[in-house]
Formats: structure tokens, C-alpha cells, sequence
């Protein structure tokens, strides 16, 4: 039999083994712990501590294309947002990873501070927005780029081609210097691209003649405008309409009217009913005027609306013209008073009331003064009576006229002060209405019919 042999530096025992029940060699509590720990130092050493590893891209650098967000078609005269997706689908086609290499900061796939520009070349839209920043774009990112763009009325339907320029930098190539630094060489690049662009057939609006009839202030009257298709494109079931614009005192009554088939080149004379604030001044007032039509598509457009001036005259006014008509006390008159109009408009059917107060009473006091032109005059007569007891001074009576306009439309004018000069008697109606004159002539009658009478008993006794 193989007997196995363990020292005693092992054992704990010296130049003594200890043997279990069988009689065979038995480790103490200290040798295990000794064993266990050789054998972790045995295997520790077949062991290899793992050493950090870095990426390094050998190739790559981003790939831009343009596009635009939605739909392309517009529409002339309008003025709409534009937006431009940057698309990068660049790729980094080979990557390295070894030990002992610094990760880097940027991939070369990657464009950095990515600047859009968007001319309008030999397209007739106006670019109303400057540059745009899109900042860094990675590889299989999108990022929108939003401009304000104006598309004149008068461009012409056809596609166009939109140049849009990027500038850009990416990463070219890094070298690592030692164990710490990496030197960065980026590339800059400017890349030019074309996107379609379409403007669609379209009416193009223009107001070639305003008339305005009757329009004065507080009043209606006709609005006569002249339109003009100068764009390329047919309306189909057109329909113009009129609009008010801000506080405009120009109130549309009838706001619409049916073209119906609105050719390229051809002309519509259309009138429209409007109303004039009371508070307007004499000049010119804004009106909008637009064009609601089906084009060869199909579909429903409303034309940008145009802006035209029409002249809102004065208020209608009356001036007295005649002289202050003279009353006295206590008698009954017919006064005449004379009423010009000094607005712009003809007014027809006039008729003037006078207000009769204390002093004044009256059984006629309506006048009907006809049709009256600017600038023409016409007379009215009234009768009014005087108290007994009236001051003799100037007094002013409220008049108003009531006319209709050139729509049948009735007003009533503002109120016209009529001034009355109530003066004293003269004559012998002065002296009649005097109580001493009265008295005394009283006595003088009383006096000489008792002398008449004395006379006649005096020559009837002899």
C-alpha cells in the first residue's frame, strides 16, 4: 500500500501525523485554510486582468439631402411657412476597437453646425427669412428647418427649382497623441441642392376702377367696382365679395355678388349697396374686396383681398340763410325762414318742423320744403303767435328736417336753431298796448262824451 506523507508544517504537529478511524492521514483546521489559500495563489495565475479597450471609425462622413415638409403646391398672393426637412444618412462603414485607444468626442458621420439657406432663384417667391441654424445632425436624424416665404400674386403658374445651400463641418480624421490627448481635424463643406417647387394656376385680382355714388356720412349709397382677371388660371362659380376692414365706417349691406365664370384677361362690373357711419369724416375710407372660385382642379380658393379707397363725403347739413324774421307781443305772424343744403348729396321729400315753447305757441308748424340739390336753398313758412307778456329780446326755436336719401332711406337732420327777434311795438299798435296811453285816452273819451252831452242838455233847454 501507497502511504501519502504530510510534513508537519502542515499538520500542526511536529514529526507527528494524525490519522482518522480507518488509520489513514487526516489534515488539521489550520492545514485546510493553508491548502485552500495555495490553490487560490495557483489559479490567480492562470487568471488575465482585463484591459480597457477605446473605438476608433476609420471611414464615414454624413450624406444631406433636402426635402420639403408636406405638400408642395401654393397658391399665388399668399404669404406661408416653409418647412425644410435635413435629413443625414450618412454611415460610419468601419469601426475599430482596440486597447489602449481614447474614445472620440465626435463620429465623422455627424454634421455640425449645419446652416440652411433658401434662395429663391429664378422662382418669383420672395424669401423672407434670413439664414437658419440647424445645429448638429447625426447620422439618420431629420431636423426641420422653418422659413417664411411670399408668393406674389402675379407669378406665373409653372415648377420651379428652390436652391437651398448648407454649410457645414464634420469630422475629418483624429490622431491620438500618447495615452491621453486625441487632435481633432474637422472639414468644412458647403453643399448646394434644388428643391421642386410648384405654384399653382391661380386668379389673379386687380381693381381697375372705384365708383361711389351718394356715399356720405350717416347715410347708404352704391359702391361701383370694376374687376380684372390678370392671372393665368380660369374661376369657375366666382363670387365677389366686399368686407369691412377695422373700424372702417363703410358697412357693407350687400356684400356679395355672382360672377360666375371669371376667364384670364376678362373684365366684371359689379355694384354693391354699403352704409356710412354717422361719425365719418370727409376722406377716404379702406373696403376689402376678395374672389371665392373653383380652379381647374376642383378645388375652393379665395384670392387674397385687395384693399381699395372709397370717398365718404359730409353729413348732410342745412344752414338758415334768411334774415332774423321780427315779431311783436301779443300778435299773431307768418315767418318765412330759408334752409340751404350744404352737404354733398341731393335730398328728396324735405319737410321741417319748428318747435314752438314759451313764448311761443303755433298751429302750423310744418313747413314741406320738396327736393333739394347741394347747394340749392328752399323756403319754409310757419305761423307763430307771441305771448302778451314777452320779453323783447332774440329767441331760438328748435327746427329739425326730415328727407329721404337716393335709396328712399328717411334721415332727420340735426337740429337747426331758428332765431326770432321779438321786438317792441311801434307806432300806434305801440301806444294801444300801452296802460297809461289807454287810461288817459279812456278819460279823454269819458271827458268828451260828458261834454257832448252837457252841450246838447244846455241847447235843448233854450
Amino acid at each position: 500500500m501507497k502511504q501519502s506523507f504530510i510534513y508537519s508544517s502542515l499538520s500542526g504537529n511536529s514529526g507527528k501525523m494524525k490519522t482518522n478511524n480507518n488509520g489513514k492521514p487526516e489534515l488539521s483546521v489550520s492545514g485546510k485554510l493553508l491548502l485552500i489559500l495555495a490553490s487560490l495563489l495557483v489559479m490567480s495565475a492562470f487568471i488575465t486582468t482585463p484591459v480597457l479597450a477605446g473605438t476608433k471609425y476609420m471611414t464615414g462622413s454624413p450624406e444631406l439631402s433636402v426635402s420639403i415638409d408636406g405638400n408642395n403646391e401654393f397658391t399665388p398672393g399668399t404669404t406661408v411657412p416653409l418647412t425644410i426637412l435635413v435629413q443625414n444618412s450618412g454611415l460610419n462603414q468601419i469601426k475599430f476597437v482596440q486597447s489602449g485607444i481614447v474614445d472620440s468626442d465626435d463620429v465623422p458621420n455627424t454634421a455640425k453646425m449645419v446652416t440652411v439657406t433658401l434662395l429663391p432663384g429664378e422662382s418669383p417667391i420672395l424669401v423672407k427669412s434670413d439664414p437658419q441654424m440647424a445645429g448638429d445632425i447625426t447620422g439618420s436624424e431629420v431636423k426641420p428647418v422653418c422659413f417664411e416665404i411670399r408668393i406674389p400674386e402675379e407669378a406665373n403658374a409653372g415648377t420651379y427649382a428652390l436652391p437651398v445651400v448648407l454649410d457645414y463641418t464634420y469630422l475629418g480624421n483624429s490622431e491620438q497623441e500618447g495615452t491621453d490627448s486625441i487632435v481633432y481635424r474637422y472639414v468644412s463643406k458647403k453643399l448646394e441642392m434644388e428643391l421642386p417647387f410648384i405654384i399653382k394656376s391661380a386668379i389673379n385680382l386687380n381693381v381697375t376702377d372705384v365708383q361711389a355714388e351718394n356715399i356720405n356720412s350717416g347715410g347708404s349709397g352704391f359702391i361701383t367696382l370694376t374687376l380684372k382677371n390678370t392671372g393665368t388660371d380660369s374661376g369657375k362659380n366666382a363670387i365677389a365679395n366686399i368686407s369691412r376692414i377695422g373700424n372702417s365706417p363703410l358697412i357693407p349691406v350687400s356684400n356679395s355678388v355672382f360672377i360666375g365664370e371669371f376667364a384670364p384677361g376678362s373684365e366684371k362690373t359689379l355694384k354693391y349697396k354699403v352704409s356710412v357711419a354717422k361719425d365719418a369724416e370727409p376722406q377716404d375710407y379702406p373696403l376689402g374686396i376678395s374672389v371665392t372660385y373653383e380652379n381647374a382642379d376642383g378645388e375652393t380658393i379665395t384670392t387674397t383681398p385687395q384693399k381699395v379707397g372709397v370717398f365718404v363725403g359730409a353729413d348732410v347739413e342745412f344752414t338758415i340763410t334768411s334774415e332774423k324774421p321780427q315779431m311783436n307781443p301779443g300778435k299773431k305772424n307768418f315767418i318765412e325762414v330759408t334752409y340751404r343744403n350744404d352737404g354733398s348729396v341731393p335730398v328728396y321729400g324735405a319737410e321741417v318742423r319748428i318747435s314752438a315753447v314759451d313764448p311761443f305757441t303755433s298751429a302750423d308748424d310744418l313747413s314741406y320744403l320738396g327736393d333739394i340739390q347741394p347747394g340749392e336753398s328752399a323756403v319754409a313758412r310757419f305761423g307763430l303767435s307771441v305771448d302778451e307778456t314777452a320779453d323783447t329780446k332774440i329767441y331760438g326755436l328748435d327746427s329739425e328736417i326730415k328727407y329721404r336719401d337716393a335709396l328712399n332711406d328717411s334721415h332727420v337732420s340735426d337740429t337747426i336753431k331758428v332765431p326770432i327777434d321779438v321786438v317792441p311795438k311801434e307806432g300806434l299798435a305801440a301806444l294801444l298796448s300801452s296802460p297809461v296811453f289807454v287810461g288817459l285816452l279812456i278819460v279823454i273819451i269819458l271827458g268828451g262824451g260828458y261834454y257832448l252831452y252837457e252841450h246838447r242838455r244846455k241847447n235843448s233847454k233854450q
